[in-house]
């Protein structure tokens, strides 16, 4: 639902602030006042192509901003925000700068954003019907909704959508494991010889960093022997050994400890530092015995270590890598032997799921067809109180080859306002008005239909009086009205009519100065609106039968309290 407009430097916009109502609100003003601009500049904002002529002479860019009730299904489909924290879960904020030059720049709030974005966005929160606008009305994936609200279909139409999906994923999963037989064979080939040559190579996880220990002791067997040696000396096998020097300075301590019982201490710590050597240098001993050059070992340790190299280098920079590349060959290559029989029971499975979305569509389509003629039905009555009582519209479903996941279904709405004339697509022979009027008709036989509608929408109607009067206009200001208990509107009227059915009346005015002229709106307060409406009664010479008039409309036409 749109809460605030705010335009600048946009046509004869200076600077423009606009907050709107819930309900239904009625634009009004003198032909030329410039009461467009507010539906123009608000389809900018719904993705519609841009031009340097709306740029306000002497102004550097236009600027639209359109502030929105976001509900929660809207929200979701909207890009990431940049994190300023600025915007709310439950507002979107629109921003469209035309620039003199031509270019446009979109934004959504306050992250730029493409036409694309707008339009998708706009599918959810609004629409606009007039003279030049026709989007969601003509298009035909919306017509075909249009038919499934009113028929109640939304169960099954989501369970033709899911029976789509998984027959889509069956045949791609079929198509995928078929393939290119000639490529399959190449692959075969491929991971054969990949699988043999892993096989044979009979990997160990872990063993390169073992081997590698292994080939490092081995390269180096002489120098470790020599200097464990030594160490072994050192310790214990020489008469001037640690051990032996040890043993002689314990001797002597234990000697004088007779004398000093303190010494005692120092005495026992002595021996157990010999044991202490004594321990190691038997356990030299038990390495020397281990070490020995191997050259044949060392030769077959070094041929391993390269030949884990050379795997490396084909499919994996490390051990693990290459163990998990053959984990994966081996699964292809048990899918691509098995193929044979997995083609046989994914085509079954496919045969199973076409077979359950041929037979949800169907049924879907001649539900389709029942609510087509009842819709069609309903809105003809509709037509005829809008002074189109000799209007032709129908609701045509046609069948299309093509599998969908909204069914095997087109929708196409057939109008013809003139007797005798067939009823061909309503984009090709409807008047903007038309097009308005087929629009209100529509959304009130759907709001009819529909016990609980979606979120407060916006429709914008310009226009939607061209041609009627009196009791016409009655009609529509009435259905104007209905339609506003469950959506916003926004309504662009020059019937006095119309005007009093308003929830808000606002006032589009243009003043000139010895340069520019620029456009003003403004919420009329209740004793403007009788002013106003006798405006549209008698013209610019506003007579006190006029106002009287004025009054009496308004009191009977203006829409009860909520």
């Amino acid at each position: 639902m749109l809460q605030e407009l705010d335009i600048e430097g946009y046509a004869v916009v200076d600077r423009l602030r606009v907050e709107f109502h819930s309900g239904l609100n009625l634009l009004t003003g003198e032909t030329g006042s410039g009461k467009s601009i507010v539906v123009d500049s608000l389809a900018l904002l719904f993705g519609a192509r841009a031009s340097a002529d709306v740029v306000r002479a002497g102004a550097s860019k236009a600027r639209v901003c359109g502030r929105f009730e976001c509900p929660p299904d809207v929200a979701a489909q909207l890009p990431s925000e940049d994190g300023d924290g600025d915007s709310q879960d439950d507002e979107l904020i629109l921003e469209r700068h035309v620039l003199a030059s031509g270019k446009s720049r979109a934004y959504i709030n306050g992250s730029p954003a493409t036409l694309a974005q707008l339009r998708q966005l706009a599918a959810h929160i609004g629409d606009i019907h007039g003279q030049h606008e026709q989007q969601t009305l003509l298009s035909a994936a919306a017509q075909l909704r249009m038919v499934d609200v009113y028929a109640g279909l939304g169960d099954q139409a989501s369970a033709v959508r899911a029976a789509h999906q998984k027959w889509t994923q069956c045949t791609q999963a079929l198509s995928q494991v078929k393939g290119d037989e000639q490529e399959r064979l190449h692959r075969l080939d491929l991971l054969r010889y990949q699988s043999e040559e892993l096989f044979r190579a009979a990997l160990v996880a872990g063993e390169d960093e073992v081997l590698g220990q292994e080939q490092k002791l081995l390269a180096n067997a002489e120098d470790l022997r020599t200097s464990a040696f030594a160490a072994f000396d050192s310790l214990y096998d020489s008469s001037e050994s640690a051990s032996t020097r040890i043993k002689s300075a314990s001797a002597d301590l234990e000697q004088i400890a007779h004398i000093d019982r303190s010494l005692a201490e120092l005495a026992q710590r002595l021996e157990e530092a010999r044991a202490t050597v004594d321990d190691v240098a038997f356990e030299l001993q038990a390495y020397l015995g281990r070490i020995e050059a191997d050259p044949a070992r060392l030769e077959e340790v070094e041929e391993r270590l390269a030949a884990l190299d050379r795997l490396k280098r084909k499919y994996g920079p490390s051990l693990p890598e290459v163990l998990a590349f053959q984990h994966r060959v081996d699964e292809e290559l048990a899918l691509l032997d098995s193929s044979d029989q997995q083609i046989e029971a994914l085509e079954r499975v496919v045969e199973e799921a076409a077979a359950d979305y041929a037979r949800r569509a169907q049924e879907l389509s001649g539900a389709r067809r029942k609510g087509a003629k009842a819709l069609a039905a309903q809105t003809r009555a509709e037509l005829r109180d809008l002074a189109l009582p000799k209007a032709e519209f129908a609701v045509a479903i046609d069948t299309i080859d093509t599998w969908t996941e909204t069914g095997t279904d087109r929708a196409g709405i057939l109008f013809s306002a003139n007797p005798g004339q067939p009823a061909r697509p309503l984009g090709q022979v409807a008047s903007g008005g038309e097009l308005s009027r087929v629009a209100l008709a529509l959304k009130t036989v759907l709001q009819a239909a529909t016990e609980h509608g979606e979120h407060r929408r916006t429709y914008v109607f310009d226009e939607i009086d061209a041609g009627v009067g009196g009791g016409v206009a009655e009609a529509i200001g009435r259905r104007l009205g209905q339609l506003s208990r469950q959506s916003q509107i926004l309504c662009v009227t020059h019937l006095p009519q119309i005007a009093c059915f308003a929830d808000a009346h606002f006032h589009v005015s243009k003043s000139d100065d010895s340069s520019q002229t620029t456009a003003t709106v403004r919420h009329l307060s209740a004793s403007e609106r009788v002013g106003e409406v006798a405006r549209m009664l008698s013209g610019a010479e506003v007579s006190e039968a006029a106002l009287a008039n004025a009054k009496e409309l308004l009191r009977a036409y203006a829409p009860a309290p909520s």
